[in-house]
């Protein structure tokens, strides 16, 4: 059972991820008849909505959009990119300032999750690991079941972090960066951007049941 939960893990963590790479390559030929690249896009758009005081920035950490910074952040290829792959990611990062700047509130959630998630998480890896000695160490009634309870409390903040993330990913690029995008990319291009948008999306889907199969898998781990 553990072999086969690792097995999907890493199935469902992997493809969808390969398939986001692939799409993406797919759609980054340099194209002359756009206007303007990623970031110029991106500086536009963030104009048009009236989103003041957010800049936007080449990373070398991914694309996102840094709520505390207030910075779109884009990657080289699509910072500097004049290609379909860059004009959409650019819009999906836009998608997220413009969330912020409207009080989206599953953004917002999100926001403040994070930095609590990613303590527990390494809290939760250590309880688990530890659980054993601790309880020899404390001979407590229980004491097994309580540190095991903290430990399955700071995987699920991990996991519902990811279930929050959906809404919010899903939000940017369908609600907001694809509307955005009809008046910037050429009709026969808008297959190929929602291409984009559906293979980035479904990486989020895959990390949020890769989450919850690792909160399962240590559950399976500790029941026995």
């Amino acid at each position: 059972m553990i072999v086969l939960l690792i097995a999907m893990l890493l199935a469902i963590f992997l493809l969808p991820n390969a398939w986001a790479k692939w799409v993406l390559a797919r759609h980054s030929r340099g194209r002359d008849d756009y206007p303007g690249t990623g970031a110029e896009l991106a500086e536009h758009l963030l104009r048009r909505m009236g989103v003041e005081g957010v800049q936007v920035e080449l990373t070398e950490q991914g694309d996102h959009y840094d709520p505390e910074a207030r910075r779109v952040r884009l990657s080289r290829d699509h910072y500097e990119g004049r290609s379909l792959t860059a004009v959409t990611v650019a819009a999906h990062e836009v998608g997220h300032a413009i969330q912020h700047h409207q009080g989206y509130a599953p953004l917002i959630a999100r926001a403040r999750l994070v930095g609590v998630a990613q303590k527990a998480e390494k809290i939760g890896a250590l309880l688990m690991m530890a659980a054993p000695f601790l309880f020899i160490l404390t001979r407590l009634p229980g004491g097994l079941a309580i540190v095991i309870a903290m430990a399955v409390i700071s995987f699920g903040t991990a996991a519902l972090v990811h279930l929050v993330t959906l809404p919010v990913e899903f939000d940017a690029s369908f609600q907001r960066a694809l509307p955005l995008l009809k008046d910037y990319v050429p009709p026969y291009d808008m297959p190929g951007a929602r291409h984009v948008l559906t293979a980035c999306a479904f990486t989020y889907v895959a990390a949020s049941l890769a989450s919850i199969l690792n909160l399962g898998r240590w559950l399976v781990i500790l029941r026995r």
